[in-house]
C-alpha cells in the first residue's frame, strides 16, 4: 500500500489559550482532517516524538490524543511503518461536520434517501394550537387544584423513602399484582365488570391499550368499525399498524350496528364508547348493546369498549358496563386513571378475555416492559383506603357545579350561537355552530386568546355539514368558565 511521508501532515493549528485542554484540540484536528479527507486512510503520521517536538509541546497531550483517537478508531499501527490512519475509515466520507456548514454549503452529491414508513402519514395531524392552553376549556382535563394532593404524597413517600427490592428490580408486564386486584375489586362494584386480577394488564393510560390490542389483534388492512364521529386517538393507535377504519354512524341510541353491517359486515374489530360517547355525548341503548354484543358472537369480531370517564354521571349511578353484559367473552374493557387522578400520573388498565391474556402480555413486555411500580404501589393505597371512592365523589360534585355554570354562561352569552348536546354525563360537553361557521378555524382564534375549544369537526371521518366544538369544564373554575364563554363570544 502507498504511504504518504509523514512530512506531509497538514498544518497543526493550536490555541495556547488554555481554553481547551491541548489534548482535545489534537484529537479533534485529527478527527477533522480524516473526514475533511486530507488525512487518507493508510497514511503514515508522526510518532509522539516527533509531533511533540514539532509542534514545541509536551509529548503528555499528543500521547493522550492519540490513545483517544486508538480508542475511537481512527489510527492503528503497523508492523515496521509505525502509526498509521485506520485502513477500516471508508475512502469516501461526509465532508461536513458542522451543522453550520452543512447549511451553508450546498450538498455535492445527493445522499440515500432517508427512509421512514409511510404510515407515519397517516397518523400526523395538523397543528392543534387548541391543545396548548390549560383550564377552560381544555377536555380532559380534571380539576387538579382539587386533588388530594397531601394525602397523595404522603402515599408515594412513603414508598420513595423505603423502597421494597421487589419495587426496584424489574416489575410483571402485567402490572403490580395488588393493584390489579384492587382495581378488579372496584370495577365488578362500580361499573359490573366481571373479571379477575389475571385478567387486567396496566398500561400507561387508554392511548396505550388501545395501542397493545390493535398490536394484539390485527393485521395491515384488517377492516374495524369506529364510531363517526369518534375519539382521534383511537383512530390513530389503529392506524399504527395499518388498520382499514369503516366510519359507522352515531345517532340518538349510539352506534348504529345495522349501519355497520351494511358498511362491512367481515369487520373483525368494533372500537365504542358506549357509556358516554365521545364526542357527542351520547349513551348507547340496551337494545343496540344487545345487538352488537350478539353480531359479535356470531362473526367472532372483537369489541374494544373504552370506558373513559363514566365515574362522572349526573342524575344516577353509572351505568353498567359493555363488559358485564358480554356473555361470549368478545370485549375488551379499556379504562384509566387520567380522568379520575391526574394525566402525569400515567396508569391506565385493560381487563382482557383470558385466552387474549398470554398474546396482551407479550406485546406489553415487548412495547416497555413495566409500568412504574412506585405509582402503582401507592394508587393500590390509594384505593385500599377509601381515598379514590371520596375523591370521585367529590369530584362527581364539583363537576355538576362546573356543567351547571357552563351551561348558564352559554344560556346568557351565547343561546342564538350555540346548540348544547350531549349534557348528562362526563367532563366535557359539545355545542353546534352555526351552519357555515369553521370550527377549526375558530378554535385556531380562541386559543390565541388562551382559550382551549376542540373543534368537532376532526372527530369525523368526512367533514360534516356542521361544525362544533367541545368544551371542558371539568378543569376550569366557575370564574374562568363564565370569563372563557365571554372570549368566545367576541370570536364570533
Amino acid at each position: 500500500m502507498k504511504r504518504l511521508s509523514a512530512g506531509f501532515l497538514p498544518p497543526v493549528a493550536l490555541d495556547a489559550s488554555g481554553g481547551v485542554p491541548m489534548y482535545d484540540q489534537l484529537s479533534e484536528w485529527f478527527r477533522r482532517a480524516i473526514i475533511d479527507g486530507r488525512l487518507r486512510p493508510g497514511q503514515r503520521v508522526p510518532s509522539t516524538r516527533s509531533l511533540a517536538n514539532e509542534l514545541s509541546i509536551s509529548r503528555i497531550p499528543v500521547l493522550s490524543a492519540y490513545e483517544q483517537l486508538y480508542a475511537e478508531g481512527y489510527l492503528e499501527t503497523f508492523v515496521g511503518a509505525g502509526t498509521c490512519v485506520a485502513r477500516s475509515i471508508p475512502g469516501e466520507v461526509p465532508k461536513l461536520t458542522n451543522a453550520t456548514q452543512r447549511a451553508s454549503q450546498p450538498r455535492m452529491v445527493p445522499s440515500a434517501p432517508r427512509r421512514i414508513s409511510q404510515r407515519v402519514a397517516t397518523l400526523r395531524t395538523p397543528p392543534q394550537t387548541w391543545a396548548d392552553n390549560q383550564g377552560a376549556f381544555r377536555v380532559g382535563l380534571p380539576a387538579i387544584d382539587h386533588f388530594p394532593i397531601v394525602a397523595w404524597s404522603k402515599l408515594v413517600n412513603r414508598y420513595a423513602r423505603q423502597p421494597p427490592i421487589d419495587h426496584m428490580v424489574y416489575g410483571n408486564p402485567m402490572g403490580h399484582l395488588p393493584l390489579r386486584e384492587a382495581i378488579a375489586e372496584y370495577l365488578g362494584t362500580v361499573r359490573a365488570v366481571r373479571c379477575d386480577a389475571s385478567q387486567i394488564l396496566i398500561t400507561t393510560g387508554s392511548q396505550h391499550g388501545l395501542q397493545i390490542c390493535a398490536h394484539a389483534l390485527l393485521e395491515a388492512k384488517d377492516r374495524v368499525w369506529m364510531e363517526d364521529p369518534g375519539y382521534p386517538g383511537a383512530r390513530q393507535a389503529l392506524r399504527t399498524v395499518g388498520a382499514d377504519i369503516v366510519p359507522v354512524p352515531v345517532d340518538d341510541e349510539g352506534l348504529n350496528v345495522d349501519a355497520g353491517i351494511r358498511l362491512s359486515k367481515n369487520a373483525c374489530l368494533i372500537y365504542i364508547s358506549p357509556s358516554h360517547q365521545f364526542p357527542l355525548g351520547v349513551t348507547m341503548s340496551a337494545a343496540r348493546r344487545m345487538q352488537l354484543l350478539s353480531w359479535a358472537a356470531r362473526t367472532g369480531a372483537w369489541i374494544i369498549e373504552d370506558d373513559y370517564d363514566s365515574e362522572y354521571r349526573f342524575g344516577g349511578r353509572p351505568l353498567a358496563s359493555l363488559q358485564g353484559m358480554d356473555t361470549d367473552d368478545r370485549v375488551i374493557y379499556v379504562g384509566t386513571f387520567s380522568k379520575v387522578m391526574f394525566p402525569a400520573l400515567r396508569v391506565g388498565y385493560i381487563v382482557a378475555p383470558k385466552d387474549l391474556i398470554p398474546a396482551f402480555a407479550t406485546v406489553r413486555d415487548a412495547f416497555d416492559t413495566f409500568s412504574s411500580t412506585l405509582y402503582q404501589a401507592a394508587l393500590t393505597d390509594f384505593i385500599r383506603t377509601g381515598q379514590f371512592a371520596r375523591h370521585i365523589r367529590r369530584m362527581r360534585a364539583l363537576y355538576l357545579e362546573r356543567r351547571t355554570a357552563l351551561l348558564e354562561a352559554i344560556d346568557q352569552y351565547m343561546d342564538d350561537k350555540l346548540e348544547v348536546i350531549g349534557t348528562h354525563a362526563g367532563m366535557q360537553l359539545t355545542a353546534l355552530l352555526p351552519r357555515g361557521i369553521d370550527d377549526v378555524a375558530l378554535s385556531i382564534k380562541t386559543a390565541k386568546l388562551g382559550i382551549s375549544t376542540r373543534p368537532l369537526s376532526i372527530c369525523y371521518a368526512k367533514p360534516p355539514k356542521r361544525g362544533g366544538v367541545i368544551l371542558g369544564y371539568s378543569g376550569a373554575s366557575i370564574l374562568e368558565i363564565a370569563d372563557g364563554i365571554r372570549r368566545l363570544r367576541s370570536c364570533f
